[in-house]
């Protein structure tokens, strides 16, 4: 094709719109594709190394037409649209799917996770591909033709390889698009990666592992100095500015996803399974490895950055414990408000000398006797009281307070139930509209918590994911002076620990010489609304230690509501207990504080 003006090519592109969307069906709809004329504005809208790509968050199509031009490819616009509309139809699809084969991937490709997103562009490449150049018509084969003759230069054998599943998926001569010719090996993975391609083009997601299984050999020589692939890349921040959901859990067929394609009978045609094939779970049989086993935070953030999400390791945490969360979430505790009382009037009595002068009702004293002599014909009115409307509930606010000694995990490379506990159940306050006060303690001088009680879920998780690893010291006077200014109209509040042994330091001296019993009885005396703690210990109640003399004197003198586990595992189900087993039944209905 002859060379274009820039407003030529980017009319050219505008008009083989249409025939892109079409490819796909003809109810597609998409708006304009973003047609950038220089590569740095296409790098401004996110489009790095690649000539095209798509954002699955707006569903964007954007095309760095200087980069078409220097590839003549021009003439393959509405093919080269058509292919990134596939992206948003076919695979990934969505972020979420994005999240679920990154992870397929990374589990696949031991030592090499950082090549699954790349590997990830390739497979979905070829699905979509294969689709366009059988049923489409477009010549799809043409593009990878003009890219090698206008980009010439050193191949990886990931790139030959590559070619040749495209030469095994068309029929195309051995060698026409620069695959395997004489490479007998070579040849054999690049059919089976055809086959996988076409064995699996409705259920591409259960075997991502089977590709990138046969790919790691070729990743793990100069795949990083093909600049060819880095041209594809095309998905490479697809998912960018995505809400991270669906990759919090190992899925059922995950993984054992990870079989090479030579070992499936459904790939090589194998009629009987071979001893070294292990026959497949069925995918709902909850003896699948891995099925329903929540990764962890460090995992689940390296997931979300190979995706194309650029978060910090503290928004990282922060979703990876809301999302958790989220599907715990219990009936926070309120309270029924007090019947009003309404005044009504029931008539009128003499007013007196000595009584109060605000007191005379002067339209009925005139109303009697137009000539008012105090005392005698003045009168005053008189009100009853009955029960008015009942009013509504009253949230139960919450302070919580979270352990962050040595002896806890960081949060934010390793599962914590201590956070999740505390995430499940200051969301669950949010929602009935309570308001939240969160600390975060461990040795002396080592705590971080909220301005006071707040509605911010941000700020909240952002105390809770914090991590000090030190010694144990609770932060008494932080207790101390969240309750040493509330009055009897602030609203309830109920103060929760979640610790292990060390919250019997709460009981200890103040720096100003108060003893911490006095200092937790008027906490749950002002708060009237109880307190819990949550603690690592076991049986707690069989010992006869400091520590177990210490909890049954607070339970037994100021009521606290001891809920003593063996495995951190179990928090999650205090969580969900909590509200039912301190606040409900008859308590709750009667607004009886705890």
């Amino acid at each position: 094709m002859a060379r274009l003006s820039e407003a030529d090519r980017a009319a050219l592109w505008q008009a083989a719109w249409p025939d892109a969307l079409a490819a796909w069906s003809r109810f597609t709809r998409l708006h304009d594709p973003r047609l950038c004329e220089s590569s740095v504005a296409a790098a401004q809208e996110g489009l790095d190394g690649a000539f095209a790509m798509i954002r699955l968050v707006d569903k964007s199509v954007v095309i760095d037409l200087e980069a078409i031009g220097k590839l003549d490819l021009d003439d393959h616009a509405a093919a080269i649209l058509a292919h990134e509309i596939g992206h948003h139809i076919l695979a990934p699809a969505s972020a979420t799917d994005s999240f679920r084969l990154i992870a397929r991937l990374r589990r696949a490709l031991p030592t090499l996770e950082r090549h699954a997103p790349m590997v990830a562009n390739l497979y979905t490449d070829l699905l979509i591909n294969d689709r366009l150049q059988r049923q489409a018509g477009f010549d799809m084969a043409g593009i990878y033709a003009r890219m090698n003759a206008h980009a010439p230069g050193p191949r990886s054998r990931l790139w030959t390889l590559y070619m040749g599943m495209y030469e095994a998926l068309w029929g195309l001569d051995k060698g026409s698009l620069g695959g395997p010719s004489g490479d007998a090996a070579m040849e054999g993975d690049a059919w089976l990666g055809a086959r996988v391609t076409r064995v699996y083009a409705r259920d591409w997601l259960h075997a991502a592992g089977r590709f990138a299984a046969l790919v790691l050999p070729y990743l793990a020589e100069d795949a990083e100095k093909d600049a060819a692939l880095r041209r594809l890349h095309d998905t490479r921040s697809a998912a960018a500015g995505a809400s991270p959901s669906g990759a919090q859990t190992v899925e059922a067929d995950e993984a054992d996803g990870a079989l090479h394609p030579s070992r499936d009978p459904l790939v090589t045609g194998d009629d009987a399974r071979t001893d070294d094939a292990p026959a497949e779970p069925d995918p709902g049989s909850p003896g699948r490895p891995g099925a329903g086993q929540a990764r962890e935070p460090f995992d689940y953030g390296e997931i979300l950055r190979a995706a194309g999400l650029t978060l910090s390791d503290e928004d990282i945490a922060i979703r990876y414990y809301r999302e958790r969360a989220l599907p715990l979430l219990i009936p926070f505790p309120v309270q029924p408000a007090t019947h009003s009382e309404e005044p009504q009037l029931e008539g009128v009595e003499p007013w007196a000398l000595g009584d109060s002068l605000d007191d005379i009702d002067w339209l009925q004293t005139v109303a009697q006797s137009p000539v008012v002599i105090p005392g005698v014909t003045t009168v005053r009115r008189v009100y009853g009281r009955e029960p008015g409307a009942a009013g509504k509930p009253e949230p139960v606010d919450l302070d919580l307070y979270v352990d962050s000694s040595g002896s806890m995990p960081d949060p934010r490379h390793m599962i914590s139930y201590l956070t999740l506990a505390g995430a499940v159940i200051a969301l669950s306050a949010l929602k009935a509209g309570a308001r939240v006060q969160a600390t975060l303690w461990s040795g002396k001088q080592q705590w971080i918590g909220t301005e006071g009680f707040v509605r911010d879920e941000r700020a909240i998780l952002n105390i809770l994911i914090g991590y000090f690893g030190g010694a144990t010291a609770f932060p008494i006077h932080r207790l101390r002076d969240t309750f040493a200014s509330r009055t009897p109209c602030d609203r309830p509040v109920h103060v929760l620990m979640i610790s292990d042994d060390g919250i019997t330091t709460m009981f200890d001296v103040d720096e100003r010489g108060n003893s911490g019993w006095d200092i937790s009885a008027a906490a749950l005396a002002k708060g009237r609304a109880g307190g819990t703690m949550a603690l690592n210990l076991g049986p707690w109640i069989k010992s006869d230690g400091p520590v177990g003399e210490a909890l049954d004197r607070a339970r037994r003198e100021q009521g606290w509501d001891i809920y003593s586990i063996e495995q951190m595992e179990e928090l999650t189900t205090f969580a969900r207990a909590f509200s039912r087993r301190r606040y409900g039944g008859v308590r709750a209905r009667r607004g009886v504080a705890a």
